[in-house]
């Protein structure tokens, strides 16, 4: 038996960020991951020679990882090589294509063309996101943000944009319909429809051209690596290959944590940075039956079908978007092709790409290990991605049964789906109202999951212990 202040369940972006909050805090801190890597969805992967970056992460938000690195001492700039995305992406469907780049005026102009009228609303739009964006931005700082935080940073004067989804927003717009379309294809990657989401996924417009989209040279792990050489620094240690079966409680308070193996370590706070559903449903036997059962209703965001393969973009790169997203002729839900030589072009050789078709959970988990191993080879077999890429060869097929045995991830998936019911809820706390010295980092306690947000949930649950 050992005993530590704090236990970290789980190396991912959240728990890497809090071991290093808390260290800087001068709390002892064990770091324990039932992988052999740090990182979780944000860890690198290689086949063939070939690194991947594994997960669900696409594109970086700076502002917010700027943020999280300042919390901890760090200077994001000075410690990963960041590159723009010129041109982000790209949507087809049986409408055309509608390009997003860097540039408002580049993308408003390719919406002009095809639809005279639009460039106007458009720009009117990201003008509105930008301004509602940058009011409501402090409340990403804030772990339980109430009326008292929105009233501090002004954002009580959005509270019917609060309120709203994500389609309401977009269709108020009076955008064309494949605009729409393409400014909401971030709600297939969830498996939900733009009437669910929720309205604030509308500022990512604002983002790609205000302070711009941007990938890491070496793929997001070099994001993972900068901050496990920090914990280093700090001397924590993370226990890999350590995996915990329970959380032990005493009187409805933290007491440690019981491992796989048998072993046990003494806590007096516990910090979880897996799954938050997971954490409640399958760890902890203290929460009573009403509780999980209401926990376990929530919708599920399963992580899909990913193939990596190698092979040469063969548009211009100069020209080439780095998502290519297609939507199929049955509205189902999208495709997506990722392409990283676009933006690191000397890494061509070195840096693989993605396939990616987003599953909802349900149909997922109805399909079984056999059924999503055969939706993966229909995939590969879709026409459309081919004609973008020369000499392609599939290497490895990755499908939810494998994200979840791979990742221990609960019921094979990534987190409750981010609804609008959801995130105006406030998502799950940092701090747990059910058990005493029990903390909670990852997407699901963040109200979104690009990699900064998770960052960022890590240091506002370490700011809970420390409180």
């Amino acid at each position: 038996m050992s005993n530590h202040p704090v236990v970290i369940i789980g190396a991912g972006m959240g728990g890497l960020t809090a071991a290093i909050r808390l260290a800087r805090g001068g709390i002892a801190v064990q770091v324990v991951e039932a992988r052999s890597v740090p990182g979780g969805l944000a860890a690198p992967v290689s086949f063939a020679g070939r690194s991947f970056d594994a997960g669900p992460y696409i594109l970086l938000d700076r502002p917010g990882l700027t943020w999280a690195f300042e919390q901890l001492g760090l200077e994001l700039a000075s410690l990963v090589d960041l590159r723009p995305i010129e041109h982000p992406y790209e949507v087809t469907s049986a409408e055309g294509v509608v390009a997003i780049h860097r540039e408002v005026e580049r993308t408003a102009d390719g919406f002009e063309r095809r639809w005279p009228g639009s460039a106007k609303p458009y720009h009117r739009f990201v003008a509105e996101m930008t301004r509602i964006h940058a009011r409501l931005q402090p409340l990403l700082h804030v772990s339980r943000p109430g009326l008292g935080a929105l009233i501090a940073c002004g954002g009580w004067r959005h509270i019917r944009f609060l309120r709203r989804s994500l389609g309401e927003v977009l269709r108020a717009s009076r955008l064309p319909g494949p605009v729409i379309q393409a400014l909401g294809i971030w709600t297939h990657v969830a498996g939900q429809t733009l009437n669910l989401a929720p309205s604030p996924m509308a500022f990512v417009p604002a983002l790609i051209h205000g302070p711009g989209a941007w990938y890491p040279v070496g793929g997001i792990g070099a994001v993972v690596e900068v901050l496990v050489r920090a914990l280093e620094r700090l001397g924590v240690s993370i226990r890999f290959s350590t995996r915990v079966s329970a959380i032990r409680t005493v009187q409805g308070a933290v007491s440690g944590v019981e491992l796989a193996d048998g072993g046990f370590i003494a806590a007096e706070r516990v910090l979880s940075d897996v799954h938050g559903v997971g954490t409640y449903c399958d760890l902890v036997p203290a929460i009573t039956p009403r509780v999980k059962h209401r926990l376990a209703a929530l919708p599920l965001q399963s992580p899909g079908v990913c193939i990596y393969l190698t092979g040469r973009v063969r548009a211009a790169m100069s020209s080439a978007p780095y998502l290519r997203f297609q939507l199929p002729d049955d509205h189902g839900l999208c495709r997506l092709l990722v392409q990283p030589s676009v933006v690191v072009p000397e890494n061509e050789n070195v840096v693989g790409m993605r396939l990616i078709a987003p599953m909802r959970h349900a149909e997922a988990q109805a399909m079984g290990a056999v059924g999503q191993q055969a939706f993966a080879e229909r995939l590969i077999a879709e026409p459309w991605w081919r004609a973008h890429v020369d000499d392609a060869q599939v290497l490895h097929v990755r499908t939810p049964s494998e994200w979840g045995a791979t990742c221990h991830l609960h019921r094979d998936s990534m987190n409750p789906v981010m609804t609008a019911a959801f995130m105006r809820a406030g998502r799950l706390a940092h701090r747990s109202p059910y058990v005493d010295g029990l903390h909670l980092a990852g997407s699901s306690t963040h109200p979104g999951q690009w990699l900064s947000f998770c960052a960022m949930s890590g240091i506002l649950a370490a700011d809970e212990v420390l409180k």
